[in-house]
């Protein structure tokens, strides 16, 4: 498969084995063409009039100007008869596919004869030189303008996009600075039209004049494209409205154009399958989230920190009038209600998760505001049912749902809140009807049935350690837990003690082979054993934690541990858990007691009535006392090894409308030169 594998988990941080990087074995790519406005169409007798189906690319006239042998001037008007193309634009990576092996012919003498023609820096220069105009002809609504410097930006992607497939970065620079000359000659003065061209990017999406402030805008600008979640206008669709405030030109174009320079950014629009899933309706959207998520896990030079990171790390809310830090040098503020609804109302794609993950771990402002919020159900229901569908999920999706709840629960007011919070009918809750629950009660509901799914089938430590970790940093705030699920935290002991007894009789019936037979290596029960015993003391430690911290908010739990109060007997004497059962013996012992006198055939609510009167009786001085509960996320010291292959397996996986060749993919280990 291509998504990397989790490997090697330690307690509370992400590691990885493998990244990624595009670097592709010897293939050809594609160039492929969009199609303009339909009255365009009409007064556009040109490339597109005679490249109306697929098989005609190759022959085109046009395009085989530009790749041939011969050189083409600046000032040249072929230029304005090759951006004035109608071949329609391919809408998924299928359809990008088949143009790949259409145009193979094409895109391989491009490659051969650019040293020699210089035509890749000409078209460069010609683009570069109408982005200067963009502006005005916005303003004058010159659709013809845009509409051709749109097809130039998207027949530059194109080729970029082959460039970069075929040669290294020295290669792709010295292609740059090819002009007219003797074969294999270059001019000194363009070496940085690469450079600028990638500058004018940068400025047509934030619409900038200086390349400093780029880094916080251009944040900024992708943000509020994940935010806005624009939909594709219909196809046909032209109208150019005046430009809006906020968000650069690109913005102002695009909510009007359906072929216009927004489908350049989202690649001419959603396919099919991106127009039926939730996450993909807006490819504007989707394709700035995932730059956005790529630029952010970018490696820090050795003297210089990633400053995209620090960009979304110290960005403020709009409300928020206090000054910003002399030492944040890329900081901006953003409307952090309209984050937050859309972040609530995107957790279906992996990569809105992450972009979550990203901001509560790294941005404190985000976070103490979020914790803040009123409507927190809003955003952890999303989560938990992304965890409940762990069978429908990759696991990357899982573990970064996870750890969103491990960060959230590290706060004392979360954990109390959400025990405020009360729910009606769960639809997707499908193992038993819950009419009415708190949000805490479903949420531990929901871990639990995580760690069963992991006990069963993929048996991640990792998995273990974080869900126990969330349900551990609840524990002391647990209120008025729901029956159902003081019922599913002593099942989660019972199957742990099975487990626990069934290893132990395993590690016994070894033992005894080994003295008969010293041949056979032996499996390693003892650290089985270890394992599992470390889970059932981290169960104990919860459940105690409970009762010695709010023991009289939950009498559901107290009529859990009555009820399978044998569970705990072999644990009384077990070395490793003498000192936290103490509590949970006094307990079961009192109640048990008071249970007794009340009689036998007792009624379910007779029984929680005796628990309720029992609570006040109860000499909490007796009960010892424990350190606090808490567990802490930190990322790995490498944190790189895990996110930055995530982040490209998301770009080739859920990029709309780009076609990556899976055999020119390649994963290497970090360390590799």
């Amino acid at each position: 498969m291509f998504a990397p594998v989790m490997t090697d988990h330690a307690s509370g941080g992400l590691q990885q084995s493998q990244a990624l990087c595009w670097f592709p074995e010897r293939s050809w790519s594609v160039v492929l063409w969009p199609c303009p406005c339909e009255d365009e169409l009409a007064t556009t007798q040109k490339m597109g009039s005679n490249s109306s189906r697929i098989s005609d690319l190759p022959k085109n006239e046009y395009l085989q100007k530009l790749s041939g042998t011969e050189s083409v001037s600046e000032n040249d008007p072929f230029w304005n008869q090759l951006f004035s193309f109608s071949f329609p634009a391919p809408t998924s990576s299928s359809e990008l596919k088949l143009l790949e092996e259409a145009t193979i012919s094409v895109c391989k003498s491009l490659v051969e004869n650019n040293p020699r023609t210089g035509n890749l820096g000409a078209l460069t220069k010609v683009f570069l030189s109408r982005t200067r105009e963009l502006r005005l002809s916005a303003e004058c609504q010159n659709h013809i303008f845009i509409w051709q410097t749109h097809n130039a930006l998207f027949i530059i992607c194109c080729l970029l996009k082959v460039f970069i497939c075929e040669m290294s970065e020295e290669e792709l620079q010295l292609h740059f600075m090819y002009e007219e000359k003797s074969p294999g000659s270059y001019s000194s003065n363009s070496e940085d039209l690469l450079e600028e061209l990638l500058c004018s990017l940068v400025q047509l999406i934030t619409d900038t004049p200086l390349f400093l402030p780029y880094t916080s805008k251009l944040v900024k600008t992708l943000l509020y494209n994940f935010i806005r979640q624009e939909k594709p206008p219909p196809p046909g669709t032209h109208v150019f409205p005046p430009q809006s405030d906020g968000g650069g030109l690109l913005y102002g174009l695009a909510s009007g154009v359906a072929t216009g320079l927004w489908s350049v950014f989202t690649l001419g629009g959603a396919s099919s399958k991106a127009a039926a899933s939730p996450e993909l309706t807006s490819p504007l959207a989707n394709q700035s989230l995932l730059l956005l998520l790529v630029l952010v896990n970018l490696t820090d030079a050795p003297d210089t920190p990633n400053p995209y990171r620090q960009a979304v790390t110290s960005f403020k809310n709009t409300q928020d009038s206090s000054p910003f830090p002399s030492s944040v040098p890329h900081a901006f503020q953003i409307n952090f209600n309209s984050l937050y609804t859309a972040l609530c109302e995107q957790q279906t794609s992996d990569q809105a998760t992450l972009l979550l993950y990203t901001l509560l771990h790294q941005n404190s402002n985000v976070r103490t505001y979020m914790l803040a919020r009123t409507d927190m159900e809003n955003l952890v229901l999303p989560i938990l049912e992304i965890l409940y569908h762990v069978e429908e999920r990759n696991s990357h999706h899982v573990y970064m749902a996870l750890i969103i709840l491990l960060i959230l629960t590290e706060d004392d007011g979360f954990n109390r809140s959400i025990h405020e919070v009360i729910l009606k009918n769960i639809t997707w809750y499908s193992e038993r009807v819950l009419t009415e629950i708190s949000l805490g009660s479903l949420l531990i509901l929901v871990v639990i049935r995580t760690i069963q799914y992991n006990m069963t089938r993929t048996r991640d430590k990792y998995l273990h350690t974080n869900c126990l970790a969330a349900l551990a940093n609840m524990s002391a705030q647990f209120r008025s837990l729901h029956q159902y699920a003081a019922q599913r935290i002593i099942s989660l002991f019972s199957l742990l003690s099975k487990k626990h007894n069934k290893v132990l009789e395993q590690a016994t019936q070894s033992l005894r082979g080994s003295l008969s037979s010293s041949d056979v290596p032996l499996p390693d029960y003892a650290q089985d054993l270890s394992v599992i015993e470390e889970v059932i003391r981290m169960m104990l430690e919860i459940i105690n934690s409970c009762l010695t911290n709010s023991l009289h908010h939950n009498p559901n739990l107290v009529y859990a541990l009555l009820y399978k109060r044998d569970l705990f007997e072999q644990f009384r004497t077990h070395p490793s858990f003498q000192d936290i059962m103490q509590n949970i013996d006094l307990v079961i012992s009192f109640f048990s007691s008071r249970l007794l006198q009340a009689g036998a055939e007792l009624s379910v609510e007779r029984v929680l009535e005796i628990i309720k009167q029992g609570v006040v009786a109860l000499p909490k001085d007796r009960l010892k006392k424990f350190p606090e509960l808490k567990f802490k996320y930190v990322e790995e010291e490498q944190p790189e090894e895990f996110f930055i292959p995530y982040v490209w397996s998301l770009v080739y996986n859920s990029a709309v409308g780009l076609y990556w060749n899976p055999q020119d993919i390649q994963l290497f280990t970090m360390d590799s030169d």
